[in-house]
């Protein structure tokens, strides 16, 4: 048995059931779990295992140790009822996760489990990752200017540079759907994903023990559909109907792959990098900084263009990645601007309006080409908690 037809067969399976069940449990530290569930699913008794399995153990009841002793995130005298509730909440839901769900038998899971395609593709001296030519689709201004737009709003495209964002618009073939015609059919394998152009269509999935279909969702013009089967090789969740004639643009999986995972996994690898110089985040692990990086999108902007504007509402908080800023203020309404801060890379801002709930205290404005990362309001709070009073003490730069 040749090494590809050993991961077609041994191993594939495998990855697919653990991929599935990791991702129905989305636990906030995934590692455990995975290491947990397949030494239940393999009825594994190594010592080494079985060491691993005590190892776990032991870091799960130092964490909820850490937890019920306030170490992980300590709150200061004075903070409200509001945020300690929200923190107790989140310690439940940390603790629901140590809870692992029974499992079938690997031997029950497989032969009830659908063949799929490959979950991981492997490259290596065997199989060598070949070289890819995007194909490429004309299309008029107005065309690419919708789907341009599109693509801009869309998370799962949040990653890709200008250059990679053309390249992927001109890979989209343009495909008519009649009314009733159903693109997608539950438990297909996918081998694309689709942006709708015009019209409306809806989504049916049949559930386990139930014979007929029920409606889960209504895609409209600008939605994307059809790309989980693409993020994680499984079929096709649910069927998706032409409710009336639709144009959509097909994007296929060589091309989906090549460059949309692509530059995710690049922008993950450079905002980890760019995290670990931040002095802001010294103090926090490689764990920590890499979820905040993968919560961190980017945005640029131009020469003399306004980041943020004193007075504004305030949701985000930057990080700034390349380039220059300079944080100006007008303090009597009436005059002219003056300069209070001046930022390079490595540096945040934005930081004040999310911490008091305040308006803009200042405009910040780049100075040259500048690229930000990024964070919203939720994952502020979320990542950046134990760093509050810090960046408490910090806001008083402005003042």
């Amino acid at each position: 048995m040749d090494n590809k037809e050993y991961i077609r067969t041994k191993i594939n399976p495998i990855l697919e059931a653990l991929v599935t069940k990791t991702l129905l449990a989305k636990p906030d530290d995934p590692i455990p779990f995975m290491v947990e569930w397949l030494i239940q699913e393999g009825k594994v008794e190594l010592p080494e295992m079985v060491q691993l399995r005590h190892e776990v153990e032991q870091l799960r009841g130092q964490l909820r140790l850490a937890h019920t002793s306030g170490a992980v995130a300590p709150v200061p005298a004075g903070e409200g009822a509001e945020e300690e509730e929200e923190e107790e909440d989140e310690d439940d839901e940390d603790d629901e996760v140590d809870e692992l769900p029974e499992l079938p038998s690997m031997e029950a899971r497989m032969k009830a489990m659908p063949r799929t395609s490959v979950s991981a593709e492997a490259f290596g001296a065997w199989n060598k990752k070949k070289a890819f030519e995007a194909p490429v689709y004309n299309k008029s201004s107005e065309q690419f200017a919708r789907l341009k737009d599109i693509l801009s709003n869309s998370f799962l495209f949040s990653a890709l540079n200008e250059k990679e964002q053309k390249t992927v618009i001109f890979a989209m073939q343009e495909k008519v759907i009649e009314a009733k015609e159903r693109p997608i059919k539950q438990g297909d394998d996918g081998d694309c994903l689709y942006v709708i152009e015009s019209g409306v269509l809806d989504c049916y999935k049949k559930f386990d023990g139930e014979t007929e279909e029920k409606l889960v969702k209504t895609c409209e013009v600008g939605d994307v559909f059809g790309e989980l089967a693409l993020l994680y090789n499984v079929p096709r969740a649910a069927s998706v109907e032409a409710r009336e004639r639709c144009v959509v643009w097909m994007l296929d999986r060589e091309s989906f792959n090549a460059i949309v995972k692509d530059a995710a996994a690049k922008k993950r690898e450079m905002h980890e990098r760019f995290l670990g110089s931040v002095p802001l985040l010294e103090n926090m692990d490689s764990y920590e900084r890499n979820k905040i990086a993968d919560a961190l999108k980017t945005e640029t902007f131009r020469d003399g263009e306004y980041i943020v504007k004193q007075g504004d509402p305030g949701d985000k908080f930057y990080l700034l990645e390349e380039g220059e800023a300079v944080a100006l203020k007008v303090f009597v309404e009436g005059q002219e601007e003056k300069q209070v801060m001046a930022y390079k890379a490595g540096d945040y801002f934005g930081e004040l309006a999310l911490l008091r709930n305040e308006p803009r205290a200042a405009s910040v404005v780049a100075k040259g080409d500048t690229q930000c990362g990024v964070l919203d309001r939720a994952s502020f709070k979320r990542l950046l908690g134990p760093l509050e009073q810090i960046l408490s003490r910090a806001s008083q730069r402005y003042e």
